[in-house]
């Protein structure tokens, strides 16, 4: 979506305690880059893994993907610099991993729950993420771009399943400021897209589309935080709450979360139990 350098992507199973390993073809060797927090090399509008001459950029759509259809294990195979950005959402990653069907694995993945309040802040951006009496983990997100803004505030809440996910969440797509969409223009960046290919608001809208959801940014602020948290490499329970957030305070909230779980026996945790 961003070099729009044609791009081929394969999604192959992976045995049980692999995770999620990012492969580029492309590249002498083969370098493999693990979807880890500790991986994440720049968060500016996307998410990037991996170093020096070995990066992936733009993981979290399909990262987003495979998270909320709960893939654990997975080899991505790509060759090229991004995934192929289909219409700027995960829509088209959900798709073919249901095509391609999946399977259980013989082994069981925990899921773990805070048992205290965690905060992640820069400037009046802000996630916090509280416990819960319920097995399931619920994100919320305050979108508020601030008087006279194109996009009106919005705040959605989904309790995320694979059936929620796909439903409410997959479909909805990148979005953009007119302002911003230039400033990528000039830096040389997406040069090959038309504002019908994502969602671009000047100053009465959306331009030459229309809205697939009436508070579609912030259901794709969802998606990325489901795609971004997913690098911690736990299944969360509790509830985040998110307030005009990105990736940055996204890879740090996974960092926090990686550093809690690693640290386990004094950590703020418990075990909600299990699954496949």
């Amino acid at each position: 979506m961003l070099t729009g350098q044609p791009v081929t992507l394969r999604l192959l199973p992976a045995a049980a305690r692999t995770g999620v390993v990012f492969v580029r073809t492309d590249l002498p060797g083969t370098p493999q880059v693990p979807a880890c927090v500790d991986q994440v090399s720049a968060t500016d509008r996307r998410t990037t893994l991996g170093h020096g001459s070995t990066t992936i950029m733009l993981v979290e759509h399909v990262l987003a993907a495979l998270s909320g259809l709960r893939v654990d294990d997975c080899w991505v195979e790509l060759d090229g610099p991004e995934p192929p950005g289909g219409d700027g959402s995960a829509g088209c990653f959900v798709r073919a991993i249901e095509q391609a069907g999946l399977v259980a694995q013989p082994t069981q993945r925990a899921r773990w729950a805070v048992t205290q309040r965690l905060v992640v802040a820069q400037g009046e951006a802000t996630i916090a993420v509280y416990p819960h009496d319920r097995d399931e983990l619920i994100i919320s997100y305050l979108l508020d771009y601030g008087t006279g803004a194109p996009i009106p505030p919005q705040r959605v809440s989904v309790a995320i399943t694979p059936q929620s996910f796909r439903r409410a969440v997959a479909d909805a797509r990148t979005f953009l400021l007119l302002d911003e969409a230039r400033r990528l223009h000039q830096q040389g960046l997406g040069q090959h897209v038309r504002p019908a290919d994502v969602v671009v608001f000047g100053p009465s809208g959306p331009i030459e589309t229309t809205l697939r959801f009436g508070d579609e940014p912030a259901r794709h602020k969802i998606l990325d935080m489901i795609g971004d948290l997913s690098l911690a490499g736990i299944d969360l329970v509790g509830h985040v709450v998110a307030y005009r957030s990105g990736h940055q305070l996204n890879i740090a909230l996974a960092r926090q979360l990686r550093q809690w779980h690693q640290a386990i026996a004094s950590g703020p945790w418990r075990c909600a139990g299990r699954a496949a």
